[in-house]
């Protein structure tokens, strides 16, 4: 049942893997597939702080968790997060998904790492009163591109409650894509799942199975909680999120269980 699981690595679900679907549909189709809890997109779902309050709502009446806003707050921009902090409030989310600048790390400029990291560390302080964490996307084109711009990024912030996430980079194979996230694991604070290859081509999440196991097995080493949110599933289907979902919690308690008989 969902909202049930004891073990430390919940599975859940990006809104946005349905963002042709109203928030009602979204928490019935996460019920359905047995997960845990959902991130919140706020560019379909969570435009308003009353969305944030009704998918709240919802969630909480189903046994699901708010998992986390996956807001698309680029920092450096400087305006706008206090209406995406509010919007995190209303929801309940424990954290807020952050974009780390428009540029990739080799072409951004000193100029634009500083404005970066003064934006986290601005928006980082205004969250923690808050008691909300802050992750950064994981992504190509921000500068957070690679395990050692990510790396450098979180220390040059310096800020407890600001931590990454982690998806497999575009094209990579997955035992260099396993090596990323095990360079990244102990700032890792939630992990986007989805299978595409050879580049950008959306697959069952079971076509990349070991890769899956090996980074669940590697999470429950960690020790602490950790979110697996699915995203992209092919064709943006429910019966495509059913079957990932079915796969993902496999992975989970099968991770689970093995770190449990290890201790």
């Amino acid at each position: 049942m969902p909202g049930q699981r004891t073990a430390l690595l919940t599975a859940g679900i990006c809104s946005v893997t349905l963002r042709q679907l109203p928030i009602a549909s979204v928490v019935a189709s996460a019920r359905r597939a047995g997960l845990d809890g959902i991130e919140w997109g706020t560019d379909t779902h969570l435009k308003r702080d009353a969305d944030a309050r009704a998918a709240s709502l919802l969630c909480r009446s189903r046994g699901l968790r708010v998992l986390s806003l996956g807001s698309y707050y680029r920092l450096g921009d400087v305006t706008g997060f206090d209406a995406v902090l509010s919007r995190a409030r209303a929801a309940g989310a424990p954290r807020i998904r952050v974009w780390a600048g428009g540029k990739g790390s080799s072409e951004a400029s000193r100029d634009d790492w500083s404005a970066v990291v003064r934006d986290a560390q601005r928006i980082s302080d205004l969250a923690e009163v808050a008691g909300i964490q802050i992750a950064l996307e994981y992504h190509g084109r921000t500068l957070t591109d690679s395990t050692i711009s990510t790396l450098r990024l979180l220390d040059r912030i310096g800020r407890q409650n600001v931590r990454t996430y982690w998806q497999p980079p575009v094209g990579m194979d997955d035992r260099s894509a396993l090596a990323s996230f095990l360079a990244l694991g102990p700032f890792v604070a939630g992990v986007h799942c989805f299978s595409w290859r050879p580049a950008t081509e959306r697959r069952p999440l079971a076509d990349r199975l070991g890769l899956w196991q090996s980074v669940a097995s590697a999470a429950s080493e960690l020790g602490r909680q950790l979110d697996f949110m699915l995203e992209f599933v092919a064709d943006d289907s429910h019966r495509n999120v059913l079957s990932d979902a079915a796969t993902l919690n496999r992975i989970l308690s099968a991770a689970s269980s093995a770190a449990q008989c290890g201790q």
